[in-house]
């Protein structure tokens, strides 16, 4: 089966799952600070690429993104990217175990939704019980929990726009965040992932069918429902509309 094209829209963030061959704990002797290396990679690496990130979190087993690229390759250049330096390091062949997988991400509804599923990660998938302050994320970040702030990070418009002042965002996004998603959502998050089609309404998925660089939803299975023949009218009947006999 052909593998599809990557979906990309001008201007769309796009959720982000990379996961590696192998534990990178596995590889080195310390898994740790090889994920400070990798953190280090991804945030000098977005401008080159051209590439605003919004969110982040890398873990043992794979990196999850949220980001709007530039352009159609800006994403994949950069998960490249990464991935040399990560063979380089480690010293082996490839480490991301097939492609990274990805889904466009509707404005206004799913952003922060997407933003708490990847930055609390860690908690759901591995039991962490400090996603809120994980190393690698940016959800100290969106919470206040980290101080300061990263100049790498650029600030979605939805989670801009959830409060008058940093704080006033910081505190919004916590209350989501220990909100948690709803079994519903994340059920959507992982299909749209999945099989790597756009997370959102039906409205968005319209606009996306202009403007995408693919299909951005699944096609009905099976063929193509043929077209009923048009009804054909017997020379009598068509006497008798016009009054002939």
């Amino acid at each position: 089966m052909a593998r599809l094209p990557r979906l990309y829209a001008p201007g769309i963030p796009q959720l982000v799952h990379a996961r590696f061959l192998f534990p990178l704990s596995e590889r080195a002797a310390s898994g740790a600070l090889v994920l400070d290396d990798l953190q280090k990679w991804l945030l000098d690496g977005l401008a080159r690429h051209g590439v605003m990130l919004h969110a982040w979190t890398l873990t043992d087993e794979g990196m999850l993104l949220l980001a709007t690229p530039n352009d159609a390759q800006g994403l994949s250049r950069l998960v490249q990217m990464l991935g040399r330096n990560l063979a380089t390091t480690l010293r082996r062949g490839p480490v991301f175990s097939g492609r990274y997988r990805s889904t466009l991400v509707e404005p206004g509804t799913w952003v922060i939704p997407a933003m708490i599923w990847l930055e609390s990660w860690v908690a759901r998938e591995k039991g962490a019980s400090d996603s809120e302050i994980w190393p690698w994320s940016s959800a100290g970040y969106h919470t206040g929990a980290f101080m300061g702030y990263s100049p790498a990070l650029s600030d979605h418009a939805d989670f801009w726009s959830s409060g008058n002042t940093p704080f006033d965002r910081q505190a919004a996004y916590k209350y989501r965040f220990t909100e948690g998603l709803s079994a519903g959502q994340l059920q959507q998050i992982a299909q749209a992932l999945h099989g790597q089609w756009a997370l959102g309404s039906a409205g968005f998925v319209d606009q996306l069918c202009q403007v995408a660089s693919r299909r951005p939803v699944q096609g009905r299975r099976g063929r193509p429902r043929k077209s009923p023949p048009p009804q054909t009218r017997a020379v009598g009947d068509e006497a008798a509309d016009t009054g002939g006999g």
